[in-house]
């Protein structure tokens, strides 16, 4: 959740804050987003090995299915990378988005399965909860992690085809209204 929480706020400020970007130098602006995943990335990876240590240290050797985590993590990359396209862009535009996303985040944060599992709720709310991007990630890192179990594959290709397309509807948009944003800064 930190990976798109850092991912999310960030985004609606990232042109803005780095305007001399856009007014004068020639500078690909596609790829700011990519250095703030980037970033956030390297902090998850921080974040994953004092976990890795501490599970070695409380519970003895992680399970094989660790080696999983990167395939669980890349639809979310994807995903945050289009959404991070579309606010970075929309934040251009509308400077007000930056403080409906604080609110946005934490809402998520407590409708996302961290700090329950998704089989708490009642199994007639359960697939509620699939409508949430940020569940089966988090739910097959708790699985891959903790457990040593395998994910479901099938939902996971799923949910990379539809990362897929919110990378590529992201990254459109955001091709599309870069075009203003010298003259709106």
């Amino acid at each position: 959740f930190n990976l798109f929480a850092e991912c999310f706020n960030r985004s609606p400020t990232l042109i803005l804050s780095n305007a001399n970007y856009v007014k004068k130098v020639v500078f690909p602006l596609e790829i700011l987003p990519w250095v703030t995943v980037g970033s956030a990335l390297f902090h998850m990876l921080i974040s994953l090995v004092v976990w890795l240590i501490a599970y070695a240290f409380l519970f003895g050797t992680p399970h094989l299915s660790v080696l999983l985590f990167p395939l669980i993590i890349l639809p979310l990359v994807l995903l945050i990378m289009g959404l991070t396209w579309a606010l970075a862009s929309l934040g251009v535009y509308l400077r007000d988005v930056a403080q409906f996303i604080g609110i946005l985040t934490t809402v998520l944060m407590f409708l996302s399965p961290i700090f329950y599992p998704a089989s708490a709720l009642p199994e007639k709310y359960q697939h509620l909860l699939m409508f949430n991007p940020l569940t089966p990630t988090i739910e097959y890192a708790r699985e891959v992690l903790f457990w040593g179990r395998l994910p479901d594959f099938h939902i996971l290709g799923i949910y990379l085809a539809g990362s897929v397309v919110v990378a590529w509807l992201g990254f459109a948009w955001f091709q599309k209204t870069r075009k203003g944003f010298a003259d709106v800064i």
